[in-house]
């Protein structure tokens, strides 16, 4: 049987990014993100719907994520859905469902309305970095396509 597995969402991050090393010494990144749907209902009335997502990547793309990415930061995410369970403390069974990151691209081209206009959108933005993501700087500018690792295999 034929079964697909991709999500594609654009929304804006709910809290900065959290940057921990798995005991492998991996890199993961854990994030929300917030997508708002407006639509009109029956009787014509404006309304807007929010959607929360929890989203988690790892490698070179949750270093990117957690360096270049902040609270109500815009992103495009392109993923897969993924069914947690566990069985909490008082023996009850939970479950979530959470979008595992393969790409990411900037949707915004800058921070601030000043630096938009001397950034372009990077695309399929892979990025590996050197720093530790304890380390990360959120002042960073927006890297130039040519300081992006050329090495990474996607």
């Amino acid at each position: 049987m034929a079964s697909l597995n991709k999500v594609l969402l654009i929304g804006n991050l709910t809290r900065d990014p959290d940057v921990r090393m798995m005991s492998s010494g991996r890199p993961v990144c854990n994030f929300g993100l917030a997508l708002n749907r407006n639509y009109k209902d029956a009787e014509g009335n404006k309304k807007e719907e929010v959607t929360f997502v929890d989203v988690e990547c790892f490698g070179p793309r949750a270093e990117a994520v957690g360096r270049f990415f902040s609270k109500g930061r815009p992103i495009f995410v392109e993923g897969r859905l993924k069914l947690d369970q566990w069985e909490s403390k008082e023996g009850e069974k939970r479950s979530a469902i959470r979008v595992v990151l393969d790409n990411f691209e900037f949707v915004d081209a800058g921070r601030n309305e000043a630096s938009s206009t001397n950034h372009e959108s990077l695309s399929k933005s892979s990025v590996s970095h050197t720093e530790k993501p304890t380390e990360v700087n959120k002042q960073d500018p927006i890297p130039n396509e040519a300081d992006l690792d050329e090495d990474v295999p996607f």
